[in-house]
């Protein structure tokens, strides 16, 4: 198959359609077409055996269904699986399935790399090299699914029943490719996933937040983790542009085209950072005007982070504030951190185009507010 052909992953439905009529044929060739790769998992159109041979013999010429190709596949003690998945040019980027009692969550990379650098996140201790393309989105969600039937012996059974996109990357700031991965996995002839299901996380590009609410509302995740802006500013560089009252407004807005009824705040649970009764008391006023429920993350640590995991006592004191106003507050179980598949642990293998080892050793360090 020559590298110039049309990776078939990268159209959604409305792509395909258009692809099977520049080619001369009938929309429901296109919905034949997704079944056979988004339901199926085939990837050689010669098993596709209820289209037309002189449709196959142009598609064996013309196209491929591509996929990234797993570098490691690691299981946790857990359950927890890890695929390390080479999207080119000497970057590759991580995927995390979860599987639960009842669930099966998959955890979606956007970027190679992540340009927003949080302090927290091995992602953007790397840098950032590029968007991923809609096929390498979704092509994790293929390659997962059917590598996951396919050790159960069972073909047909659904196994993923959740996507979040919160892999490597801010999905914002890759819009146009993550939104038809996303179109991808609600379709009814792809993956069929409800929209409660399939969950964006982000640190807070406001705009983009807009436009998603109008576009493709999902059920969305704000990365929060700190409830003032000086401390936020030191945590999450994005923040700086975008503050927390525009933040908040950009979340009351999400909620009139919500799937769901809250938005979900993520909190990192920084050691002596952000962690005290009083950061807690702030984040309650924070979000008094914002139907939310919480889930604190106990901090995973990487090398050379320079940050701790808070202690039990304080995560539990640190909740009970959050509860007691009537919040509704998890505490996340830390899964899959033996393989490095644990929340903030994700880092693949990234080309920087960023030049982040030179800008981060002008990086002041961190300095905690609000302290109880």
């Amino acid at each position: 198959m020559s590298a110039d052909s049309i990776n078939l992953l990268d159209f959604d439905a409305a792509g395909l359609v258009d692809y099977c009529d520049r080619l001369g044929e009938k929309a429901f060739r296109a919905k034949q077409l997704q079944r056979w790769i988004h339901q199926r998992g085939a990837d050689d159109f010669a098993d596709m055996t209820d289209l037309a041979k002189s449709l196959r013999a142009k598609l064996s010429g013309r196209a491929r269904i591509a996929a990234p190709a797993a570098i490691t596949d690691h299981v946790s003690a857990d359950g927890t699986r890890k695929w390390l998945l080479d999207v080119g040019n000497g970057n590759a980027v991580e995927t995390v399935f979860i599987p639960e009692t009842g669930r099966g969550t998959l955890c979606v990379s956007s970027q190679a790399g992540c340009a927003v650098n949080c302090r927290f996140c091995s992602t953007g201790k790397q840098g950032f090299s590029r968007n991923l393309t809609v096929g390498e989105i979704i092509g994790q969600v293929w390659k997962a699914e059917f590598a996951l039937r396919n050790a159960r012996g069972n073909a047909q059974d659904r196994v993923i029943t959740n996507v979040v996109m919160m892999g490597m990357g801010e999905p914002l700031l890759n819009f146009d490719n993550v939104v038809p991965a996303m179109r991808l996995m609600l379709d009814d002839n792809a993956y069929g996933l409800s929209r409660r299901r399939v969950t964006l996380s982000t640190s807070g590009v406001v705009p983009m937040m807009d436009r998603l609410s109008r576009e493709l509302p999902v059920a969305l995740a704000v990365s929060l983790h700190a409830p003032n802006d000086g401390l936020r500013d030191s945590l999450i560089p994005l923040n700086r542009k975008y503050p927390l009252r525009e933040l908040m407004g950009a979340c009351e807005r999400y909620l009139a085209h919500a799937p769901r009824d809250f938005i979900t705040f993520e909190y990192c649970m920084l050691d002596g950072v952000n962690d005290s009764v009083s950061h807690a008391r702030e984040l309650v006023a924070l979000v008094r005007d914002v139907p939310c429920k919480f889930n604190l993350i106990p901090f995973n640590p990487f090398p050379e982070s320079g940050l701790f995991r808070s202690g039990n006592d304080a995560i539990k004191r640190f909740a009970e504030v959050l509860i007691d106003a009537g919040l509704v507050t998890t505490i996340r179980k830390t899964r899959g951190d033996d393989i490095d598949a644990a929340c903030g642990q994700l880092a693949g293998t990234v080309q920087d185009r960023t030049r982040l080892a030179e800008r981060q050793a002008r990086v002041v360090p961190i300095v905690a507010s609000a302290q109880a």
